[in-house]
């Protein structure tokens, strides 16, 4: 669906269900963002999104004009936002630097992880750019999370949810004086995540194990942790994670996974080309060559489906993997 077809029918879906047209906002404008009170003279106009996440919400709330430069992309841009998204200069596709982030000139920063604004950032703590007089967001979900020493992502104790997205959208379309874009495209996806949760009847027998992606098939597998977004697109499509821990991204040996036995394997597609079993291709071929592993039942019985890795992160894309999915698993022989 393109932006354009979003935006519509939200607006629709907005007229139909009787919201009010939401107001301009009024400058200056001061929200509360991760236990922070940040204050907005104007709207921004040469901003810059740290993450996959905050820049294709600023471009579906139609910001390209406003966006100076994004960093941190884990998969290529949503096909219907590749041509607002062409005139965005992408610093890298890994984590920035400073300087780099410096030499845009932002006016505003908004980051989705906390490895990318937070007190143990590989780029910049919020304070940074406060000293600079740049005002920051940082996403609700990132700020959800417990942050453990030695493990950057942190842990949930309760399931995530889209609330905290729905939360981060109002609040951008707010700073940019855009909030009846934001209603649409929150209207949007309320309709998409109700229509999943309506087709998919609870099975307690379906459990997924998300495969983010590993350094080789020797190394510890980076995984979807069973209250992170993963977790949810489990809950939504009627089953569980079948890795049950707090940490958002867990890493677990062959043998525990072996042990955690799912029913389906997801097998996440990442475009970073960091490493080789970034593909998902090559996860399959492993998956399904290993002496040991390909005799595990998922495997034997053809149940893996592919996902954007961008999915596993807290975001828009959490839905559209979700959907991704929901589509293959109706040709699956599930339990």
């Amino acid at each position: 669906m393109s932006k354009k077809a979003i935006l519509a029918l939200g607006s629709a879906v907005l007229a139909v269900s009787g919201v009010a047209v939401q107001a301009a906002t009024d400058y200056p404008l001061t929200i509360e963002n991760c236990g922070q009170s940040v204050t907005f003279s104007q709207a921004p106009q040469n901003a810059v999104a740290l993450g996959q996440n905050s820049a294709e919400i600023m471009l579906l709330l139609g910001l390209e004009d406003r966006m100076a430069a994004t960093a941190f992309w884990p998969n290529a841009v949503l096909p219907e936002l590749a041509e607002a998204n062409d005139g965005v200069e992408v610093l890298t596709v890994e984590f920035p630097t400073l300087e780099s982030v410096l030499s845009k000139q932002p006016d505003f920063v908004a980051a989705m992880l906390t490895t990318l604004l937070g007190a143990d950032s590989k780029v910049a703590s919020r304070s940074d750019f406060e000293e600079l007089g740049i005002p920051t967001y940082l996403s609700p979900s990132a700020c959800s999370t417990t942050l453990d020493a030695g493990d950057a992502y942190g842990s949930r104790d309760k399931l995530w949810n889209m609330d905290l997205l729905y939360k981060e959208i109002e609040d951008l379309s707010r700073i940019f004086d855009v909030t009846d874009r934001g209603q649409a495209v929150i209207a949007d996806f309320k309709a998409r995540e109700a229509a999943l949760r309506a087709e998919f009847a609870r099975n307690e027998d379906l459990t997924f194990l998300f495969w983010f992606s590993s350094p080789s098939p020797a190394d510890d597998a980076f995984l979807g942790g069973g209250n992170g977004p993963s977790g949810y697109i489990a809950d939504l499509l009627g089953g569980s994670n079948a890795i049950q821990t707090e940490a958002d991204w867990p890493a677990l040996g062959w043998e525990g996974i072996i042990a955690a036995d799912p029913t389906v394997f997801v097998a996440t597609q990442v475009d970073r080309n960091r490493w080789d079993l970034d593909a998902a291709q090559n996860k399959i071929d492993f998956l399904t060559s290993d002496p040991t592993v390909s005799q595990m039942p998922a495997v034997r019985n053809g149940r893996i489906v592919v996902m954007s890795g961008a999915a596993m992160n807290p975001g828009i894309r959490t839905l559209y993997g979700a959907e991704q999915v929901a589509e293959q698993l109706k040709s699956l022989d599930l339990p």
